[in-house]
Order: structure tokens, then C-alpha cells, then sequence
């Protein structure tokens, strides 16, 4: 990637290329913004190389109609993201909508579904013989299913390059393999970062570091409560379309790519930064995954991956500024959604920059709702209050 000649000072500094640090970085820099990004690693090079890139919107929302609108607004925003992002950095990411199935297998699980009928015009139920004809591969065991037809999916790392590629001719720079060490802190204002090398001086500092944020704002004295999570998945190819649209369940998903290509995810390993994938992990995925689709038993197994993901505890995505410091906000915490939100985080967040106030019915603003904060000369810490 071609990137601008460094400077020291610029209007933000964003800690974290992955897809959310990108999309953040995209947004402020088509805002006429002077961008710095920074990573430890490549662009790219953790949770979102190794995500699906489903757009699944109605596979994890349906307990907060707040967190359900906000997803539906970041994944409508996809068609045109798409158009800018070809047009200005000439990358395809590879956006199909394609729909999602989510079957019911029990009568309980039906009935908890049908509820989000209720919450979005997106969804209808199908029978099981409906789920049949639509994907008549899929295992016949079911209690009909959830049928989000708006739903889809993109490739993770082709978009996560679209959005670092476009930043950087709308002007931005970026900086691989650079850890940021500490925050530069001055009457309780951070005015920059400190790298192995070099000092940045900003007008603010967004941290999008994922799993790793909670590390990097230890070093600037706040503590956020979150943990690491490690997925799991692999890749089959197959000589034949098995399924057309992507399929959910508590168990695993099968999200179908071009080529006749299917990723299959994830397992759950909480408090891990432990990249390295296990057999056991690969093996219980594979049964799964059989059992829903029996077909993917004959497909080609191409290879196997892990991620680590960053969840908070008690809580959606923080995505704001936070208590304590002046000019020091984050943006983390997105789990298994990193993808479908990146868009909308991206805007928030330059929203928040130009001094536009957050809508509220996207519930981000509520950072501080159901948290304690403990504070003391220039450290603090936002935690969960008792039960």
C-alpha cells in the first residue's frame, strides 16, 4: 500500500487497523481530516482476517431492539459503501445479499424467534417444508426457521484493505508494525502517542485496537472491563453449490463464498489471546457442521484459522468518549459483529469528532449506564456496578 510521507501532528490518531480503526479512518479522512493509523501488526492482521463477513444482522440482536435498528442501519449501508470504496480504491468486497436461514429446533426456540417478526419487516418465517425447498441439502431436522432475506455477507479482509486503501488516497497515513507504547498526557488531556520511535501529537486519540484495547488504555491509567474470545473456523471448497444462502445456529454458521467456497465458524474460547487453532475445537465445528449440512462431509477441506474477538462485559459495543481523560475515546467491543457495524461505527465516530451529537436510539451513548466509576489522580476505571 502506498502511504504519504509521516508528519508529527495531526487532527486524530487512531490506535488499531483492523476493520473499525479503517472504517474510522475512511470516514474522517472523506471529512477532510489529518489521519494517523497505527498498528502493531499489519492492517488487518487479527480478528478481521479471520472473520466471515456475514451481515447477520437478526442472528445475535434480537434481545435489544436498539442494537437491532443500529445493525440494520450499518448493514443498509453497505450497497453504496461498496460503490465508494471500488470507485476510490478499485477493490471489489465482494458484497452479495444473499440471505440468512436460522432454523428452530425445538418449539421453544421457535417461539423465541418468531418474536423478532415483531421488530423488523426484514423477516419471515418459513416451515420446515418451505426451509426445504429453499435449501433442500440442509438437514431436514427442524422446526422451521427465521428467514432474514436482506441479510449477507462481504469478505472480511477485501474490505478491510477497501477501507485502509481509500483512507489513504483521501489523504490519510498509516504505519504497520508500529506498537504504540504509552499516551502523552498533559493537564489531564491526551495530546498524542509515544511509539517504539517516535511522538505523535493529535487533537484526539481513538482507540480501535479490538481485543487489545483494554491493554492499550491500561497504559493511559484506564481500566475498561471486556475480555478476549478466540473463534475458531476452516474452509471447505466443493464441487457444487450445498447451500445458496448463509445458515445460523447456536452451534456454528455456514456462510457460502463464491467459487462454491463455504467458511464455517466459530467456536468460543473466552480470555484467550492464544491465536493457535485446536483439532478439538476444528473437530467439534466439523460435526456440527455435517450434521446440519450433510453434504460438506465429501467437500475439500482448504484450511483452518483462529481470531480473537473483543467483548465487553454487560455490555454493546463502547463506542465514545471516555470518562476522565479529555480528547482519549474508543471504539471496541463488537465481538462477532465487528463487520456489519464497521460502517456505522466509522460515522459515529467521525460524527462525534465534528462535534455532532450521537442519536441516542442507537444506545451507544449509554456508556456510562449500569457502570461504576472509580477514579483517582489519573488513573480510572469503568466496570459493571453490582447486581
Amino acid at each position: 500500500m502506498e502511504v504519504s510521507k509521516l508528519s508529527e501532528s495531526y487532527d486524530v490518531i487512531i490506535v488499531g487497523a483492523g476493520v473499525i480503526g479503517c472504517s474510522i479512518a475512511y470516514q474522517l479522512s472523506n471529512r477532510q481530516k489529518k489521519v494517523l493509523l497505527l498498528d502493531k501488526n499489519k492492517i488487518g492482521g487479527e480478528a478481521s482476517s479471520a472473520a466471515a463477513g456475514m451481515l447477520g444482522v437478526h442472528s445475535e440482536f434480537i434481545d435489544d431492539q436498539n442494537l437491532l435498528r443500529a445493525a440494520l442501519k450499518s448493514r443498509d449501508m453497505f450497497t453504496e459503501l461498496s460503490r465508494e470504496l471500488k470507485e476510490i480504491s478499485g477493490i471489489d468486497i465482494e458484497i452479495v445479499q444473499n440471505g440468512m436461514i436460522k432454523p428452530a429446533y425445538s418449539e421453544i426456540e421457535k417461539d423465541q424467534m418468531k418474536e423478532i417478526l415483531q421488530l423488523s419487516a426484514d423477516v419471515e418465517w418459513l416451515s420446515e417444508e418451505e426451509v426445504s425447498r429453499l435449501e433442500p441439502k440442509l438437514s431436514k431436522v427442524n422446526h422451521g426457521a427465521l428467514y432474514a432475506y436482506r441479510d449477507g455477507n462481504v469478505s472480511a479482509g477485501r474490505l478491510t484493505r477497501a477501507l485502509a486503501e481509500s483512507a489513504v488516497k483521501l489523504g490519510a497515513y498509516i504505519q504497520e508494525y508500529t506498537p504504540v507504547i504509552s499516551f502523552l498526557m498533559e493537564s489531564g488531556r491526551c495530546i498524542g502517542v509515544k511509539t517504539l520511535h517516535e511522538t505523535y501529537h493529535s487533537q484526539e486519540v481513538i482507540v480501535a485496537g479490538g481485543a487489545w484495547s483494554s491493554k492499550i488504555l491500561k497504559d493511559a491509567g484506564f481500566e475498561i472491563c471486556g475480555l478476549p474470545v478466540k473463534g475458531e473456523c476452516f474452509s471447505v471448497s466443493a464441487g457444487k453449490q450445498l447451500v445458496e444462502r448463509t445458515i445460523f445456529t447456536k452451534e456454528c454458521y455456514i456462510v457460502p463464498k463464491r467459487g462454491n467456497h463455504y467458511l464455517v465458524g466459530a467456536t468460543e474460547h473466552p480470555h484467550t489471546f492464544d491465536s493457535k487453532v485446536s483439532a478439538g475445537g476444528i473437530h467439534h465445528l466439523l460435526g456440527k457442521a455435517i450434521d446440519l449440512l450433510p453434504d460438506l462431509a465429501f467437500a475439500r477441506l482448504e484450511k483452518t484459522w483462529a481470531g480473537v474477538r473483543p467483548k465487553t462485559d454487560r455490555f454493546p459495543p463502547l463506542i465514545g468518549r471516555l470518562p476522565g481523560p479529555e480528547c482519549l475515546t474508543v471504539a471496541t467491543g463488537h465481538y462477532r459483529n465487528g463487520i456489519l457495524l464497521a460502517p456505522l461505527t466509522g460515522m459515529l465516530m467521525a460524527d462525534l469528532i465534528d462535534g455532532i451529537e450521537i442519536d441516542p436510539i442507537f444506545g451507544f451513548n449509554q456508556l456510562m449506564k449500569g457502570c461504576e466509576i472509580s477514579e483517582s489522580e489519573n488513573e480510572w476505571a469503568l466496570c459493571p456496578a453490582p447486581c
